[in-house]
C-alpha cells in the first residue's frame, strides 16, 4: 500500500503590486514545488480576463468565481498530493470563507508587505487591475485590506528585489522545516 505523500501549501497574500506572482514563481522553484497563480487559474477557467470578469459580473461575481477556483486548486493539491506555492489575489481574503478554507487545508499564509507609496509606483500605468482607479481609492482599499493581510501566519518585508524576498521567506523557521 503506497504511503501518502504529505502536501504543503504556502499561500502568498498582499496588496496588488507587492510581488506575489514573481516571488511565488521563484519560491516554488527554490522549493521544487508547483506554483499556482489564482488569477491565472481564474482566467483559464472562465476564458476571460480579470478586467472583463469585473466588467461583466462586478466584484461580487468575481469573488464567487475566485472562491470556486480556490476550492478547485486546493482540491487538486490534496487529490494529487503535491506541495505548492499559491499566489492569491489581492482581495481573496475579503471573503472570510476563503481564509477558513486555507486554514482548514493547513496552508501557511505569508503576507508580502510593502509600503503604499512603493505599491503605487509599481502599479502606475498598469491597466489590468480593475480596482486601481485612482490614488485615493487605491489608498482607501489598501487601508481596508490591511487587517485581512495581518491574519497571515507571517509578514515579510517585500520592498527589496524578489530574490531577497524569497530568501526572507525561506528563513522563516516553520517554512524551512517544510522544505525538508
Amino acid at each position: 500500500m503506497p504511503v501518502p505523500v504529505p502536501r504543503k501549501v504556502i499561500a502568498l497574500v498582499g496588496f496588488m503590486g507587492c510581488g506575489k506572482t514573481t516571488v511565488g514563481h521563484m519560491l516554488a522553484e527554490r522549493l521544487g514545488w508547483r506554483f499556482m497563480d489564482l488569477d491565472t487559474r481564474i482566467v483559464e477557467r472562465t476564458g476571460s480576463s480579470i478586467v472583463d470578469i469585473f466588467r461583466r459580473h462586478g466584484e461580487p461575481g468575481f469573488r464567487e468565481i475566485e472562491a470556486e477556483v480556490l476550492d478547485r486548486v486546493l482540491g487538486e493539491t490534496a487529490e494529487r498530493g503535491f506541495s505548492a506555492v499559491f499566489a492569491l489575489g489581492g482581495g481573496t481574503l475579503t471573503r472570510p470563507e476563503n481564509l477558513g478554507r486555507l486554514r482548514q487545508f493547513g496552508a501557511t499564509l505569508v503576507w508580502l508587505d510593502c509600503p503604499i507609496d512603493d505599491l503605487l509606483k509599481r502599479c502606475a500605468g498598469v491597466t489590468d487591475r480593475p480596482l486601481f482607479r485612482d490614488e485615493t481609492s487605491f489608498r482607501r482599499l489598501f487601508e481596508e485590506r490591511l487587517p485581512l493581510y495581518s491574519q497571515a501566519d507571517y509578514r515579510v518585508d517585500a520592498t527589496s528585489e524578489p530574490a531577497q524576498v524569497v530568501e526572507r521567506i525561506l528563513t522563516l523557521a516553520r517554512l524551512t522545516a517544510v522544505e525538508a
